[in-house]
């Protein structure tokens, strides 16, 4: 005999029910299509990460296209063959240092593409990685889904332009990209393109993975500081650090003018964020929540006060492997059909023990897994024991193919702004003293007083960045300054596109170009120089090299095989 329910109540119940003005319970949903048993919204499950592989996999998508479209529109007058550092050249050293040939010693020491490619067309073979790069991140970007496939080849094509780039890829988020784009590999299967590949779901060496990546990241980060620059440890380097950072914006000019107090708490809220916060992740599910929360919101906050690259916005990318998809839902929309309900019904059917059954490919796929995790615990070893020395350095790669790397960022700030202004003139006679010198503007660095700062993240000026190292040193450490000097002798058309205005533009080349060094620092907001337009003020230190002509370098560059530029 049936218990009677809800749907066959007694005639006199259902009687009284309505005398007393209820009326007949509402009918309930059934299970599933995102409705639990009493017809309210479902919610996802904790532990599982469906949800967490597309937001990982579009935002890793973001920053390679960002990165890509950056080589596309700068490589060719960096290290193309009329650049100023040329790849081929480079290659052609490294060929010559291990015997004049393509070995296997020149391929470890550099690992590209191009060794395989006709070095003829070398532009050419520069547009094409960058092209590819762009198009691949761009379906995975919109569509949210890829394959092993695909993001082994995101990965192999900027290994390949990292590893001919010399200084212009030298910083650390390249070998930081390189490393999330390969454990990116990993999240996929090897041919489905699907957003929820049911025969493959997320690996958990693989989010241990990232974690373990933002893990160094901010310690590694932190512990420089804490070991280098002694601001970090009396509080006092955000009294400089707006005004002396590579590329400022327009932000920094007025966190630069915050009470002392003010830096000193973002001093301190640095030092938790990166030494204390990181070992939130090995606390349970919940304290990594919090980490990657606030791991995410710094990164945001240093985004809004710099223009630091992509490096806040690939930063971000680990930190999303602290959400499972209970955390994440919210993200998504619901409704038939839609991501989030079919994540649900993925895990109604493995609550059931319904879920994808064990195949050789499943085996496959977790022996991959297992050796990716050992080939990560054995790399780590020298990070881990660069973290724990006293000589820590910082964004260094320990293998060729940067898969795991050690980094850091601003371990020394710098008192001073100084800056490389390179400048032009007609004049015949360079050493007079009324002659005209007319400034050459970049496209983001401080030069014009009255330019407001830019505001280009996650887009990246590399020669911008490098005029900001080169002011540090002399011209003789930096032998592409003079290549660009003599570029803007002869007013060439790509060496001037990485450039913002250049003077002479419709006119003649100019007779001589040289370059002076300032002292620069923030005008006050409400001050004079404020009220005159004047973001900046400066104070000329002296030359930084010395008036040079055309003459002057075609020895220079002979020397050293550059292509002699000549006047358009």
């Amino acid at each position: 005999m049936r218990c009677a329910g809800p749907a066959m109540a007694a005639p006199g119940e259902s009687l009284r029910r309505r005398k007393a003005g209820a009326g007949d319970p509402e009918p309930e949903a059934p299970p599933g299509q995102g409705r639990d048993f009493k017809g309210r919204p479902a919610r996802l499950r904790a532990g599982t990460f469906w949800l967490t592989r597309i937001v990982l996999l579009r935002a890793l998508a973001f920053v390679y296209f960002v990165a890509f479209l950056v080589a596309f529109h700068q490589n060719k007058q960096l290290i193309g063959d009329r650049g100023l550092l040329p790849c081929r050249a480079y290659l052609q050293s490294v060929q010559r240092h291990f015997g004049g040939r393509v070995s296997w010693d020149a391929l470890s020491y550099a690992p590209t593409v191009l060794w395989l490619l006709d070095w003829s067309h070398m532009d050419a073979n520069l547009d094409a990685l960058a092209l590819l790069g762009l198009g691949i991140s761009s379906f995975i970007l919109v569509s949210g889904c890829a394959n092993m496939v695909l993001m082994a080849a995101l990965w192999v094509l900027y290994m390949s332009l990292v590893n001919v780039g010399q200084i212009w890829y030298s910083f650390g988020w390249e070998s930081q990209l390189l490393e999330t784009g390969f454990l990116g590999i990993f999240l996929c299967p090897l041919w489905t393109l699907s957003a929820l590949p049911r025969g493959t779901p997320t690996s958990r060496v693989v989010v241990w993975g990232f974690r373990w990546l933002i893990f160094r990241i901010m310690l590694g980060a932190g512990l420089i500081k804490i070991r280098g620059d002694r601001c970090w440890r009396d509080l006092t380097c955000m009294d400089f650090h707006y005004e002396t950072q590579p590329v400022p914006n327009p932000v920094a000019y007025f966190l630069h003018r915050s009470p002392w107090w003010f830096h000193r708490f973002e001093t301190l809220s640095n030092h938790f964020l990166e030494l204390v916060v990181p070992f939130f992740i090995f606390l349970g599910r919940r304290m990594c929540i919090v980490h990657g929360a606030l791991q995410v919101l710094f990164q945001v906050v240093l985004i809004i006060s710099g223009n630091l690259s992509f490096l806040n916005w690939l930063t971000i990318v680990p930190s999303l492997a602290c959400f499972d998809d209970a955390t994440l839902g919210g993200l998504f929309p619901s409704g038939p059909g839609r991501l989030k309900d079919q994540v649900l019904k993925i895990q109604e059917e493995e609550a059931r023990g319904a879920g994808a059954p064990r195949t050789r490919g499943s085996v496959a796929r977790g022996t991959v897994n297992l050796a990716l995790g050992v080939l990560v615990a054995w790399l780590s070893i020298p990070v881990v024991l660069n973290l724990l020395s006293p000589r820590q350095v910082m964004n260094s790669s320990f293998n060729p193919l940067r898969i795991v790397n050690t980094y850091g960022a601003f371990g020394s700030i710098t008192r001073e702004r100084t800056e490389v202004i390179l400048q032009g003139t007609a004049s015949a006679n360079a050493s007079a003293p009324d002659t005209a010198w007319e400034d050459y503007e970049f496209k983001c660095k401080p030069g014009d007083l009255r330019r407001r700062p830019c505001l280009i993240s996650p887009y990246h000026h590399r020669l911008d960045w490098l005029m900001w190292f080169a002011a540090f040193q002399t011209y003789e450490h930096n032998e592409w300054i003079i290549h660009l000097a003599g570029k803007l002798l002869a007013n060439d058309a790509q060496a001037l596109s990485l450039l913002a205005h250049n003077p002479f533009e419709g006119r003649d080349p100019p007779r001589w170009v040289r370059g002076e060094h300032y002292r620069y620092k923030f005008s006050r907001p409400g001050g004079r120089h404020a009220a005159e337009g004047k973001w900046w003020i400066r104070r000329r230190l002296g030359p930084y090299f010395p008036p040079l002509s055309r003459q002057d370098l075609r020895g220079y560059f002979t020397s050293r095989e550059w292509p002699y530029p000549e006047p358009e």
